[in-house]
Parts: structure tokens; C-alpha cells; sequence
């Protein structure tokens, strides 16, 4: 190699170097809030979304990562955290602050470990009020993102925010866009067809067939339910998320059903389905929700349109392929060509280097 090559090998080296070196930086979050952070980020606390940041932070993204609530990704999805750990085991040595929602979340386990960015979900944010106050005069950013509400503006606001805290803004962009321009297919074959709403019921399904649990208003799957085009029986009985009256579903009759749910088997009969189980596993626990008192009568019983829906592919920038799904369901004419759970696989194999084996979206 002669000298001007090695002269230009080092210039390209000290550029790169300098590219990854933190600056201040000044940015918004989904909340509207002016937050300065070092960017790319070397010390964060991830509070919940950890698959979505992975995604935009790329292959080495956890190792960025000092803490995170272990319980809302081990606990809630325990086969999914298991498929990551498996492709990178340092991800079980990160330190566990707790989780909000059971309030074991410790504001002293964060300050510990000296974080440049502490990421939150709007709900955790909400939920820690005072004590995310607190951290933010000590000195420690505090940025809020959420796939939570289900919509196209949040979803991508917050994938662009962990583009800035990573330094990774072309590939939070890429991943955007792909979102946006899924949804935006959906949308326009529907519009284009022109057809009448089906009236649609989801449940979470982790209580199983014996025990209604609650359904979704404004958020989560009442907010996918809503960019599928389907009529949402729930929405003007629960603002947000909750329980409804089991007669109420009788009586609106839906002509389609989903019942939401994960690979956790601490409840007998509860929907499995995800990451390990099988489309016979979920496919028999489905099956059981038909046996309740009213059922048989339902219009989405007597058309066979009852589908299980992965509760993980909801709240992520991944659940463009359950909007693809349910859009499905509810028009299957338009949809012939779309492979939503192909496409879940796919994203994953593409930006999370690893591949989900399991059921994610069935009928019966």
C-alpha cells in the first residue's frame, strides 16, 4: 500500500471515529418536550420499547444499554427475550431498574448507574410523575417515546427519536418509512374498494375463555382496529383500555372477534400464541373462547372470522404486519397478496438479526 493510500485510510478512520463521538444535541420527543442528550448515546436506561430500539440502533445497539425494566420484556414476553438472549447473551447481564406498572421501578438503581438518556414509554413517564421529575434535576435527560397510542404520528416520532439517541437518523428514517408507507397501503385499497365496516370486538385473552378481560377503546388494538377500518364495538363503552360488559358484546353481535395474546402459560387456558407455540397450541386454546355462553350466536362465530393476534406485535413499529393482518381479516378480498406474518419475520430477520419461529396471527 503506498503512502497517499494510507493517508486516505487514515482520514476515512478519523472520520468514522469522530462521527461516533457524543455531542450535545438538542431534540424532541413525542411529548413535545426540548430535551438535550449526548448523541449518539454511550449510557442509556430503556424503560420499555426495547425491540424497536434495538431495530434503529442496529446489530452492537445493546451494548449501549446500562439498564432497562427486565419484567416488561422477560416477564411479559419470556420466549421473545429468550430468542435475544440467545443471539446476544450479554442482554441478560444488563442491570434490572424494576418496572413501573408493578412499582418496583428504583429511581435509585438508574441514578447508579450514571445514564446518559433515560428512555420511557408516555405511560411510564405519567406513571413515575415526581420521581422522572427528579431525575431530570439531577441532571439526567429524560426523553419519552410511544407506540402505545397506535398511530402513524407517534410511531414514527418516536422511531425518529431513537434515531437521534443512537446517531442511527437514516436507518430510524428507512424504518419509518416502511411503517408509514405500509399503513398507507392498507388504507388506500380500502378506500379504493369502498365496502361497509365490519363491527369488530378484540379482548386480551390472558384470563381464557372462563373470565372476560378487558378490550381497547382509543389505544393499542382499538387504535389498529381503527387504521384496518374496522367498527370497534368497544369504543364508545372504554376510553382507552378496560373491561365491558359481557352483554354489551352480545348485543352489538360482531361479526369479527380477536382475541389477543402471548407465549406465557401462568394462566390455564389463556390464549397461547408467539414466539415457541405451535398453530395446533394456539389454534386449541382459540377454540375455547367459541364455547362461551352467547357465542355460538355471534355472527363472527357462525362466519368462522374468530383470529388470534400476537399481543408482542402490538406497541411496536413491528405491528405494521398486525394492521396488514387485520385488514386481512377484515377484507380478505383485498389482501390476497399480502403475507402479514411473512412480513413480521421478515422486518425481524432485516433490522433485528434474528428470525421469531411461532404463531403470531391465525383464525380458526
Amino acid at each position: 500500500m503506498n503512502i497517499i493510500s494510507q493517508l486516505a485510510l487514515l482520514v476515512t478512520a478519523s472520520a468514522i471515529s469522530l462521527s461516533a463521538i457524543a455531542a450535545p444535541k438538542q431534540i424532541e420527543d413525542v411529548l413535545g418536550r426540548k430535551v438535550t442528550i449526548e448523541s449518539p448515546a454511550k449510557r442509556v436506561m430503556l424503560g420499555f420499547y426495547f425491540e424497536d430500539y434495538l431495530a434503529v440502533s442496529g446489530e452492537r445497539g445493546a451494548k449501549d444499554v446500562v439498564g432497562l425494566s427486565r419484567e416488561a420484556w422477560e416477564g411479559w414476553r419470556p420466549s421473545n427475550w429468550a430468542l435475544h438472549v440467545k443471539h446476544d447473551p450479554s442482554i441478560k447481564d444488563i442491570a434490572d431498574v424494576g418496572e413501573v406498572e408493578v412499582q418496583s421501578f428504583s429511581i435509585e438503581k438508574v441514578l447508579a448507574l450514571n445514564p446518559d438518556v433515560v428512555v420511557l414509554a408516555d405511560w411510564q413517564y405519567k406513571g413515575l410523575g415526581a420521581d422522572a421529575e427528579r431525575l431530570e434535576k439531577l441532571g439526567i435527560p429524560v426523553v419519552v417515546v410511544d407506540y402505545n397510542a397506535q398511530t402513524v404520528e407517534r410511531h414514527v416520532a418516536s422511531t425518529l427519536v431513537f434515531g437521534e439517541i443512537t446517531g442511527h437518523q437514516a436507518r430510524a428514517q428507512e424504518i419509518a418509512d416502511l411503517y408509514k408507507t405500509a399503513i398507507e397501503d392498507v388504507q388506500k385499497r380500502i378506500a379504493t374498494a369502498g365496502k361497509p365496516k365490519p363491527r369488530v370486538y378484540v379482548e386480551f385473552g390472558n384470563k381464557g375463555p372462563s373470565e372476560y378481560s378487558f378490550t381497547y377503546g382509543k389505544n393499542m388494538w382499538g387504535s389498529m382496529i381503527d387504521l384496518a377500518q374496522g367498527d370497534n364495538i368497544a369504543a364508545p363503552f372504554v376510553q382507552w383500555w378496560g373491561p365491558i360488559n359481557p352483554e354489551q358484546v352480545l348485543a352489538s353481535n360482531p361479526q369479527v372477534v380477536l382475541i389477543a395474546g402471548t407465549e406465557s402459560t401462568k394462566v390455564p387456558g389463556s390464549l397461547l400464541i408467539g414466539e415457541g407455540v405451535s398453530l395446533e397450541q394456539t389454534r386449541a386454546t382459540l377454540a375455547g373462547f367459541t364455547q362461551r355462553e352467547g357465542w355460538q350466536n355471534l355472527d363472527a362465530t357462525k362466519g368462522k372470522r374468530l383470529y388470534g393476534v400476537y399481543q408482542g406485535a402490538s406497541r411496536s413499529i413491528t405491528d405494521f404486519a398486525a394492521i396488514q393482518y387485520l385488514a386481512k381479516a377484515f377484507y380478505p378480498e383485498l389482501f390476497s397478496d399480502i403475507d402479514p406474518a411473512g412480513n413480521y419475520r421478515e422486518f425481524y430477520r432485516k433490522y433485528l438479526s434474528v428470525t421469531p419461529e411461532g404463531t403470531f396471527f391465525t383464525g380458526l
